[in-house]
């Protein structure tokens, strides 16, 4: 038993860096646990359109593993750090590494043992706690059945047992591959002063531009969902490069600066950062990146679960929709027929209806030649800046839905374009040119969830004909024949709203041909799985990086506290009274302490364009309330910050004194 001693031991011995480490094994094993039993919970088939909180729910559960892989991982590095010179004074004293090895196993088993046990026990009894904050999120009235997964333990156990034992292969590898001497002195290695590296110093800074001016110049909301991970890419490879060299360049310049640098409270801590600054820039990265992501991650989630309703609306800009591809005289009555019999049935009135046959086009305007060249298809044009939407409408329709009188001779046209300011007397698609008799700027239609997406252009143009033949000469699908599209408001009791437009639509789907049809209501329980399972899993991801957050900024503090301690004794014994320590070390924590912050903060303004873009896809339009819950967010997440700013500060000046 005496190796297990030893080891219990050891982990009591070091419980400024152990207890860390296994209150976040802990709370890995727990959430990964808990995100996997919800994920496989039955109660889930019980929900009408839940695949999409099932994709989320599977993402985040493969989020979470990956993260615990990487993150215990990264942080046992600190603890062997820590731990380097034990293990050479143990050396020394005549253990072997076999010895040590033995030691090191027993470690990991305790430490696995006690994660995995506190972990799958706290995950089973919160996991009903966490079930019911879903439900509520949802607005599910049908209780899910709360079980213990079997399934989800043993993923839980079979995961961590191999992130724990790939921890130890990579500890004994570090001890079996180094001699005492070495160990002796492993915390102080890499501290020779560090070249200023103006190469990559430009590389960060180039990166780090381009990023932003993606973020600030993209328009379009479809071309922002791939040009978005472009930009992420070279702001994380940026951020790293301008922490590494731009940091170090940063430091010698405050360093020739004699009158900041001789002063006790800079020089000590300016000096002491420039020879540990390789190292510190990359925490200091880690730091940044994760504080991004938290809170891009929670403004996004909460700015859409709080403007639900203004989705729905933007979405769903009607209570009930009808397109119709058979656009007979027969089908047509027959459509507003039944429209008319189930809202007298229901005891309900209609307004704001507008039905109407139109053709529509997708294309891309050439600005330049002031000319549209038609798609056949999406395809790639769909991500072009210069893509537009295109409908058609002839001009009876639209004098007999906004009750007009308008004429148009041969080749003239009225536009309608909410997204462009149209200055041109013609416009071209293709080899069809109109004359534009009048720019239209009162709303036509009700606008539809294409419009949030891409821009769209409206033209009311002298007859069906000219649509068709359009039709016709570009090989556009069902092109003998027109839309025909009706859309209408109800006002009356809600449920016999919800009851007259239930049958609508079931009417018109059996009764009229080549008919589809949906309401507001119908999909409500859907925005609520997609955009609460999206809050579930902000909240939950963000947990999981504020939780590394945290914890890297405590082994920084605590890792170089044990580095600055000795220098920090030598200082006073030549002098330097425990005032002076304090505000050199206030100034050191200062200096790099909210600089991640800061970088965070400007990373979440210039992606705020672009986000507002991708928002846009998910139906959110409402800016300002996205504002409101980015600002919001940093504000909260900068009090924390600070909060864990004076803890860990307060932790460094003990183990320094």
């Amino acid at each position: 038993m005496f190796y297990p001693k030893l080891a219990l031991t050891n982990i009591k011995k070091n419980g400024k860096t152990y207890i860390p480490y296994l209150l976040t094994c802990v709370l890995t094993v727990m959430m990964f646990y808990v995100m996997n039993a919800i994920s496989r919970n039955t109660g889930l088939d019980q929900m009408e359109g839940a695949e999409a909180l099932k994709a989320i729910l599977t993402w985040t559960v493969v989020i979470t593993g990956i993260f615990s892989a990487v993150f215990l991982f990264y942080t046992n590095s600190f603890l062997v750090k820590q731990r380097k010179k034990e293990f050479g004074l143990y050396q020394v004293l005549g253990m072997d590494k076999g010895n040590l090895a033995k030691m090191m196993t027993w470690e990991t088993m305790i430490t696995s043992a006690m994660s995995l046990c506190v972990g799958l026990i706290l995950g089973i009894l919160l996991g009903k706690l966490m079930f019911l904050i879903l439900l509520k999120i949802l607005h599910f009235e049908v209780p899910m059945k709360f079980a213990v997964e079997p399934k989800a333990l043993a993923a839980t156990v079979i995961l961590f047992l191999a992130i724990f034992f790939v921890t130890l292969l990579f500890n004994l590898l570090q001890v079996q591959t180094a001699n005492p001497v070495e160990l002796l002195h492993g915390g102080h290695q890499g501290e020779k002063e560090p070249k200023t590296k103006w190469f990559l110093a430009l590389v960060g800074a180039v990166t780090l531009g381009i990023g932003y001016y993606i973020a600030q110049t993209t328009e379009s909301p479809i071309a922002a969902i791939g040009k978005f991970f472009i930009a992420v890419i070279l702001v994380i490879i940026g951020t790293y490069c301008l922490f590494t060299a731009g940091s170090i360049a940063i430091l010698k310049g405050l360093k020739k600066n004699k009158k900041f640098y001789y002063q006790s409270r800079h020089f000590t801590s300016v000096s002491g950062m420039i020879y540990r600054m390789k190292q510190n820039a990359v925490g200091l990265a880690n730091i940044c990146i994760m504080s991004t992501v938290v809170l891009v991650l929670i403004s996004v989630t909460v700015s859409l679960y709080a403007g639900m309703e203004d989705a729905m609306e933007t979405r769903f800009p009607t209570d009930f929709s009808v397109i119709s591809y058979d656009t007979s005289p027969e089908n047509i009555e027959k459509e507003n027929q039944i429209v008319e019999e189930e809202s007298k049935k229901a005891g309900v009135q209609i307004e704001n209806r507008s039905n109407y046959r139109s053709g529509v086009f997708t294309a891309t305007y050439q600005e330049k030649e002031n000319r549209f060249l038609l798609e056949k298809g999406v395809g790639s044009a769909y991500e072009n800046e210069g893509f537009r939407s295109l409908e058609l409408i002839p001009l009876s329709d639209y004098n007999k839905m906004k009750q007009k009188n308008e004429t148009l001779e041969e080749n003239q046209a009225l536009v309608y374009a909410p997204d462009d300011e149209w200055n041109s007397d013609t416009i071209q698609i293709e080899e069809f040119s109109f004359h534009v008799k009048k720019v239209i700027k009162e709303e036509i239609l009700p606008n539809d969830e294409i419009g949030n997406i891409v821009k769209s252009i409206l033209l009311v143009v002298p007859d069906e004909q000219t649509i068709i033949e359009m039709k016709k000469l570009y090989g556009y699908e069902g092109a003998d024949r027109l839309s025909y599209g009706d859309h209408f408001d109800l006002v009356g009791d809600e449920k016999a709203k919800e009851a007259a437009m239930a049958a609508m639509k079931q009417r018109i789907t059996e009764e009229t041909a080549e008919s589809s049809s949906e309401y507001k209501s119908e999909y409500r329980e859907a925005f609520y799985m997609l955009y609460g399972g999206l809050l579930f899993l902000g909240i939950f991801v963000g947990a999981l990086f504020l939780m590394a957050t945290v914890l890297i900024i405590y082994y920084k503090q605590i890792s170089e506290g044990y580095d600055d301690r000795n220098r920090y004794q030598i200082m006073q014994k030549v002098g330097m009274s425990k005032k002076e320590v304090r505000r050199s070390i206030k100034s050191q924590i200062l200096m790099v302490f909210f600089l991640p912050l800061m970088v965070a903060i400007l990373h979440v303004a210039f992606a705020f364009k672009t986000v507002t873009k991708l928002l846009a896809v998910l139906n959110l339009t409402n800016v300002h309330l996205f504002f409101l819950c980015t600002v919001g967010t940093v504000l909260v997440f900068a009090v924390f910050y600070a909060g864990v700013f004076w803890i860990t500060s307060k932790e460094y000046y003990r183990i320094v004194q």
